[in-house]
């Protein structure tokens, strides 16, 4: 993983898998863009990195897994990951946009990916740490604060 917020792609559908990063490459300039075509594959990648926050995008069916499986996976990870995570299916049923409602994902598109609204879904994750970003930088009494704060189980508060 690179020093910035990466993306990681998991769709079984290789072609897919191949439009949504280079689509995602053309905008994204603030971390790499990494795609998977096999879950377990994406799991093993994030579980081993040292950073805890990326945005995904998750296939609903995944061969015989689905990214909400996905998401169970590495949450104790990625805390975020439902809030950080695009779900992308062929056709948005009651029960998968149920499935988004209960795992708190807000970003749910249909295929075929239309390149502005997965645009705007990315960025609209992004705008959520740029801002906190700015926050730290430009208020030290709000960075004072942040740097208080300890995750769980890490000593020193080192992220």
């Amino acid at each position: 993983m690179s020093e910035g917020l990466d993306v990681i792609i998991v769709d079984d559908d290789k072609n897919l898998c191949t439009v949504i990063s280079e689509t995602i490459k053309r905008f994204y300039g603030w971390g790499d863009v990494i795609p998977f075509t096999k879950a377990d594959e994406a799991i093993t990648y994030c579980l081993s990195q040292d950073t805890s926050i990326a945005i995904f995008i998750l296939d609903v069916f995944l061969g015989d897994q689905s990214g909400f499986t996905f998401l169970d996976a590495v949450k104790d990870k990625y805390s975020s990951a439902p809030e950080d995570t695009v779900i992308i299916t062929g056709h948005a049923s009651e029960d998968i946009v149920n499935m988004c409602v209960a795992s708190d994902v807000t970003h749910l598109l249909e295929k075929p990916l239309k390149p502005y609204e997965l645009q705007l879904a990315v960025r609209s994750i992004v705008t959520k740490y740029m801002k906190f970003a700015k926050k730290v930088l430009h208020d030290p009494d709000f960075a004072a604060l942040v740097a208080k704060f300890e995750p769980k189980g890490l000593a020193g508060g080192v992220v």
